[in-house]
């Protein structure tokens, strides 16, 4: 049987700099590389907790805000310490939905995507 891993998964978006910054601050991940042509700029960003990486591309002509349908898809982040990440993300102004049920927050970025924050197993 092949065995598939796990790359990355890719966002648009529409201000590069200010994602940059947004995933710095939020979730702690920093560029990794980078490819830059002249129509577009691609940028790999993650952290030292796992090889996954998220793919920013930055299409320099587009001035419209991505479609995103009913934010019905997300990308999920675990961490140690929901009550400080909860904190923190509340005081960055991003939480847009709570289950305290679940134990799950969800927060989003610059650009609309959905981020799911769940605790560490």
């Amino acid at each position: 049987m092949m065995k598939f891993k796990f790359r990355h998964t890719n966002f648009n978006v529409l201000d590069l700099q200010r994602s940059l910054d947004f995933y710095k601050e939020a979730l702690g991940l920093t560029e990794q590389h980078r490819i830059s042509k002249p129509d577009f700029t691609i940028v790999y960003v993650g952290n030292d907790q796992s090889d996954f990486e998220l793919e920013l591309t930055w299409l320099k002509d587009r001035k419209m805000p991505y479609n995103l349908g009913e934010n019905e898809f997300h990308t999920a982040f675990s961490v140690a310490d929901m009550d400080a990440a909860l904190a923190k993300h509340k005081k960055m102004g991003c939480v847009v939905f709570e289950n305290p049920a679940m134990g799950i927050y969800f927060i989003t970025d610059p650009d609309g995507y959905w981020l799911e924050v769940v605790p560490e197993r």
